[in-house]
């Protein structure tokens, strides 16, 4: 009989059972059974089901050969499918022929192969969050000193977030095949929906037409010297895409967005009552100023109130953190496209954004480089368009045209080359105020047409082309919007 002190001194492990990761051999046989008797059960998983999701490697071998023959147009049957495993066991003591007649005979109806591939692939799953949770417990054991656990935390959520989205994001190479199939459906989804775009659009017609819409994993770039309106610009296209944002029910009973987008935004200087004073006052036609300070009558009070009510249920969602760093940004974004499946990312202002303390060490054009090439990164990895606002630099002040350019970006260089647009808000009429009333400066002014008048001003786009977009600017109510063209006006009645 053990002694006390053997007791205390015993392996706890000894007495815990051998626990083996999750899976179903049979599920797995079944479904290749079923893909075997009748082709047709392939194509009832393969939207889902990958080779990796096998527990048996040579369940996945089988699985990905099938697929390929299935995919050529081709027979997959034992017969067709012994020739890949000439000579080899698949079971020990069973040939490969064997193996597959033994499958075939196994074999689950087409009706049932989605739920056995579902059971297969959910396995696979939960033995990939048992891997993400032993290397968590191992990481956090034998992490150096120097290694913080924000960066362990990040990490993990990465991870989840790859796991959650089934592979979209770092599964290795596409095949050119695949992406041709991508590209003929962005542009059949473009066909089909109004106004041809291809990605969100922003509310805005003629810059529409100029970008096709805010497509997804590009990263957007509005730039501009303070008060010169890109809080407002972007305020008002978030809002018209959350505002838009509408799902609908396919055939199949699978909810797809049809229109719009749900919207996260990253106020890193406004606060979120800021922001959601920017869009009452411009979509009630009162001033944010007269707003805050509540010098409004009843009328416009039920107005705002009956507004408020109205956009309780918008899908734009506002973290108003400021001080955090790309890494933290990244972290939220994909809880937050998680949650939420939000479609459009917005961060107010870039140079707001802190980089690693390595980087920021270097030197602050190489912590922006960093935050650039992560937002990016995050764009690609969520499939989203990411807009993000920059500061520009003080040398357009210097300069007898106002007009802004990419050297005036702030840390021009890993801006410029990490965007895939690049728009510069610009209004004349900062530069040149309306001068005194009932004076001949005035009269030349009026004639100059510069009045509520901004420009946006597309430097970089690699989708297509590049030029100025004329807008109408409401500084009272912070407003964008489309200038009315003289074709688009209606005929005069004298």
């Amino acid at each position: 009989m053990d002694s006390p002190s053997q007791a205390r001194t015993a392996k706890p492990e000894d007495d815990l059972p051998f626990r083996q990761a999750p899976h179903n051999i049979e599920a797995e046989q079944a479904i290749l059974g079923a893909i075997l008797v009748n082709n047709d059960a392939y194509f009832r998983v393969m939207d889902f089901l990958e080779p990796a999701h096998f527990f048996d490697e040579a369940h996945g071998r089988i699985f990905d050969i099938a697929g390929q023959l299935i995919r050529a147009t081709k027979l997959a049957s034992p017969i067709t499918l012994k020739t890949f495993f000439e000579g080899e066991e698949l079971v020990p003591g069973i040939s490969a022929q064997a193996y597959l007649a033994r499958l075939a005979g196994a074999a689950t109806t087409v009706i049932n192969a989605a739920d056995y591939g579902r059971a297969v692939y959910d396995l696979a799953i939960r033995r990939n969050l048992i891997q993400i949770g032993e290397d968590m417990v191992n990481v956090a054991f034998d992490s150096p000193v120097e290694a913080p656990p924000q960066a362990q935390i990040e990490e993990a959520e990465q991870r989840l977030f790859e796991l959650a989205e089934r592979g979209k994001y770092g599964s290795g190479f596409l095949k050119f095949g695949d992406a041709l199939r991508h590209s003929v459906d962005m542009a059949a989804a473009a066909y089909r929906r109004d106004g041809g775009l291809s990605g969100l659009a922003t509310g805005f017609d003629d810059l529409d037409e100029k970008l096709g819409g805010l497509q997804p994993s590009d990263l957007i770039i509005i730039a501009g010297r303070p008060s010169m309106g890109k809080t407002a610009l972007a305020t008002n296209i978030a809002y018209n895409i959350a505002y838009d944002y509408k799902v609908e029910t396919d055939a199949e009973g699978h909810q797809q967005v049809a229109k719009g987008a749900a919207v996260g935004f990253f106020s890193l200087e406004m606060s979120a009552e800021q922001l959601a004073t920017r869009i009452i006052s411009q979509e009630v036609n009162i001033s944010s100023n007269l707003i805050r300070r509540g010098q409004f009558n009843d009328a416009d009070f039920h107005k705002i109130q009956g507004f408020a009510q109205e956009l309780q249920h918008v899908p734009l969602y506002i973290d108003q953190t400021g001080g955090i760093t790309i890494a933290q940004l990244a972290a939220r974004a994909r809880r937050l496209k998680r949650q939420r499946d939000v479609g459009l990312i917005v961060v107010d202002y870039l140079q707001l954004l802190s980089g690693s303390s390595r980087r920021a060490a270097e030197g602050r054009v190489q912590e922006v480089s960093e935050i650039t090439t992560g937002l990016k990164a995050l764009a690609k990895e969520l499939n989203v368009p990411i807009l993000a606002l920059s500061q520009l630099s003080r040398q357009v002040e210097s300069r007898e045209d106002k007009r802004p350019q990419l050297s005036d970006l702030r840390e021009s260089g890993s801006i410029e080359q990490d965007a895939d647009v690049v728009m510069f808000v610009y209004r004349e009429e900062y530069y040149d105020r309306e001068p005194k009333k009932d004076t001949q400066e005035h009269v030349a002014w009026k004639e100059k047409k510069i009045e509520n008048l901004a420009e946006v001003i597309i430097a970089k786009q690699r989708h297509g082309p590049i030029g100025h977009v004329p807008l109408q600017f409401e500084g009272k109510f912070t407003r964008f919007s489309s200038l009315a063209k003289e074709d688009r006006t209606p005929e005069r009645m004298d």
